[in-house]
């Protein structure tokens, strides 16, 4: 039941953006199934929450940008502060999703939002939209397909990691909750910084993405996310390329373009309910297939061949960079443990 209810959210928000003409269609895709994913029940304070960290991101960009845009520095400073802000909220189960959807969705808006020919507003408006509409699939899927034991917590099939790598991070020494944070931070930072830098503003999916693996809050939680996250955007862009080939001539037809859409859809939404580890992996593979075939290939549109190959690609060498940098930082981190240990051993023995 679970696998239908998610596998019904997704089409219905495909559905609703191919009726409307919506940009950045995949939001009323990737939303439902992440919260129907991690809930057997409706959930309204996690919808409610995601709306409101969504509205609070896209506001306080939106504002610094309006307010600093003009001072390159003084703004590298403020979205410096607000990275670090969100990353010490990622160590509170109660606050980690509002800070990972504002290092996420701020990262991605913020780095946009400094290119003139972007409507920021539009945007921000646009994404307030699809966290209202998640809010109307999901209660629309959980009434046409209830669960048979409906519970409160979220079951121990969760594909995403957020909640109990929260917990985890509490439970930690100082020392290392303090490391996770720098690593969060200092990842977030150089992410945003190399694509301002080298105006890689068409590659917002590989700016997400080495976010993305920093889900787990440690060096080797975000190692294993990296390999799922190539993993799954390997798995999305054949999809993507075999409907491609399937609809060769007839993607202008939008019922069959949302029919074989919704069929490719469907391995990955059953993966969901398949513990955590098939679950990352699907999740991957629905961005790394709805990014491109909701933007580039839509009923009319231009060909997407070129823009799948392009995301694996930019993905690819985005998340094998930040998998480089945070076993740097692994490596740095347990080099300054030992020096620590050796130092406090010299001090004992004396």
């Amino acid at each position: 039941m679970k696998t239908l209810r998610i596998w019904f959210a997704c089409s219905l928000g495909l559905a609703v953006t191919v009726m409307f003409g919506l940009d950045y269609g995949f939001l009323a895709i990737l939303l439902p199934m992440f919260v129907l994913s991690n809930t057997d029940s409706f959930n309204m304070p996690l919808l409610m929450l995601i709306l409101i960290s969504a509205a609070w991101t896209t506001i306080q960009a939106m504002l610094l940008v309006d307010v600093l845009g003009g001072y390159p520095v003084i703004f590298l400073l403020a979205v410096a502060l607000v990275f670090l802000v969100k990353s010490i909220a990622m160590t509170n189960k109660k606050t980690f999703l509002i800070g990972y959807m504002g290092i996420i969705i701020g990262s991605v808006i913020l780095n946009l939002s400094t290119y003139p020919f972007i409507d920021i507003e539009d945007m921000a408006i646009t994404i307030w939209v699809y966290c209202l509409l998640n809010i109307v699939i999901c209660a629309l899927a959980y009434w046409w397909f209830p669960s048979k034991k409906a519970l409160d917590q979220p079951t121990t099939e969760q594909k995403s990691a957020e909640p109990s790598q929260a917990e985890e991070t509490e439970a930690q020494p100082p020392q290392y909750v303090a490391e996770n944070v720098f690593m969060v931070w200092f990842i977030a930072i150089v992410a945003f910084v190399t694509f301002q830098v080298f105006d890689l503003y068409d590659s917002s999916a590989a700016h997400a993405s080495v976010l993305v693996i920093l889900a787990p809050m440690s060096c080797a939680g975000a190692l294993k996310m990296a390999k799922v996250r190539i993993i799954g955007t390997i798995m999305g862009c054949l999809a993507g390329l075999g409907m491609q080939l399937i609809l060769g001539l007839w993607f202008d037809n939008a019922f069959l373009y949302w029919l074989l859409f919704t069929i490719a859809m469907g391995p990955f939404c059953y993966w969901q309910t398949q513990g955590p580890a098939k679950g990352a992996i699907a999740f991957s593979a629905m961005a790394a297939l709805t990014v491109p075939m909701t933007t580039a290939l839509s009923p009319g549109e231009k060909d997407a061949f070129f823009a799948l190959l392009y995301r694996f690609s930019s993905i690819f060498v985005a998340v094998v960079i930040g998998a480089i940098l945070i076993f740097v930082l692994q490596q740095c981190f347990e080099y300054r443990r030992r020096k620590t240990h050796s130092l406090l051993l010299e001090e004992s023995s004396i």
